[in-house]
């Protein structure tokens, strides 16, 4: 269909059915087999028009129109013989806001930062993942936490980072991606961190794929009479994000060494478990983590 419908309309384009912008001067449709075609609307009658809309499914949207290096990123994110790449690369998955900044903006913005042009693949409106490229030993990676400030304090955007890690072999690529997209419902779910790292989320994935049973059972005999004493839980678990640092926790929840040290000793006195020993505070952490599931379920 595509070559006669080309035969009839020359400056006929394809891309596979991935984000694109209505450009001003094409009109866009997707076909049957989901394929995504542009024709240049000077070469549209009013007629050809309106059959084309009888078996075509016009195409609308609002996103940039991908480069080459997108559209190369895109084929080897979807096919099993990827293209080579001989680049360093990491995915970087992202969640904006709805309505709080256009696809072409955030682009503008992300080159900017970067100060050069940064693959961007779209999801949708709001998600997608920024392709992060290491040509070179002396280039350095970019800081999420400081693109977040900048994107706050300029264009008062909300957004949210699942930054994945760097690897060599392209034709990890396409199973990269689909673990990258199913690690960041995960990340974005657990954790109340605007940039979380692959390595954080690793925790959530494990209380992800236990059963519903297994997740109760060692919520009850870990936590015991403390799992309805949210404070106590807060204050339990920032400790242990805080790498059992009495210090650095209690200048993040704003309290006195002495009432944290007070608010732990009781988490011990109930529970039995010495939070302040590493692998017990892994099993409570894991606990903590777990009830919540339990919570959000």
């Amino acid at each position: 269909m595509i070559n006669k419908l080309r035969s009839i309309f020359p400056s006929l384009i394809t891309y596979e059915k991935y984000p694109i912008t209505s450009d001003d001067t094409y009109k866009w449709f997707i076909t049957t087999t989901d394929e995504l075609i542009g024709i240049k609307k000077r070469e549209l009658t009013t007629k050809d028009d309106v059959l084309l809309n009888t078996f075509l499914q016009p195409y609308d949207s609002v996103f940039p129109v991908p480069t080459m290096d997108e559209q190369r990123w895109q084929t080897r994110i979807t096919t099993e013989k990827p293209a080579k790449t001989r680049s360093t690369y990491r995915f970087i998955y992202f969640s904006i806001q709805k309505n709080q900044i256009d696809p072409h903006t955030f682009k503008n913005a992300i080159n900017e930062l970067f100060n050069k042009t940064v693959p961007v693949l779209w999801e949708n409106e709001q998600e997608g993942i920024i392709i992060e490229e290491q040509s070179g030993s002396k280039d350095e990676s970019m800081s999420y936490e400081q693109i977040i400030d900048v994107l706050m304090s300029d264009l008062y955007v909300k957004i949210k980072f699942f930054v994945g890690s760097f690897v060599r072999n392209h034709f990890e690529a396409p199973s990269y991606y689909q673990t990258l997209k199913q690690g960041s419902r995960v990340a974005f779910t657990y954790s109340a961190k605007a940039v979380v790292n692959y390595i954080d989320v690793i925790p959530y994935l494990f209380i992800e794929k236990a059963d519903k049973p297994l997740r109760k059972s060692i919520t009850q005999s870990v936590l015991r009479d403390v799992k309805d004493d949210e404070e106590l839980l807060k204050t339990i678990e920032t400790f242990i994000a805080c790498n059992l640092n009495i210090s650095v926790t209690a200048k993040e929840l704003y309290m006195h060494r002495n009432s944290l040290q007070y608010r732990i000793d009781k988490f011990i006195d109930i529970t039995g478990i010495d939070v302040r020993q590493f692998h017990q505070a892994v099993t409570v952490y894991l606990a903590i983590l777990g009830l919540k599931a339990e919570q959000d379920n």
